[in-house]
């Protein structure tokens, strides 16, 4: 009987680590999606009447590409040129993957 005691307290021993990684993960990606609120709004969710893009809901490939298509000039911007060239392959895909997962 103290081996089904045990189990559990083992079991989330063993998985602590993994869920701190997962945690750790999680803030730092929305300590990078802190970088666009300033003008995409927080979550990626600009007020209403805004002229800037809402980044919340938009498909995740569409992300990737429109902050590559900045990276490389190719899509013309005032300031985004320059601050997509402050992310890395990574963190253009942990944006894109939460900013597509927030509410419209």
């Amino acid at each position: 009987m103290r081996i089904p005691r045990l189990a559990l307290p083992l079991l989330c021993l063993a998985l602590s680590p993994l869920a701190q990684a997962q945690n750790k993960e999680a803030l730092y990606t929305k300590s990078l999606a802190a970088t666009c609120a300033n003008c995409h709004g927080t979550n990626g969710k600009v007020v209403e009447g805004s002229t800037v893009t809402s980044l919340a809901g938009l498909d995740k490939g569409y992300i990737v590409a429109q902050m590559n298509a900045f990276k490389t000039g190719t899509r013309p911007a005032t300031v985004m040129h320059q601050i997509s060239k402050g992310f890395n392959d990574a963190q253009i895909e942990s944006l894109a993957s939460y900013f597509s997962v927030q509410q419209k």
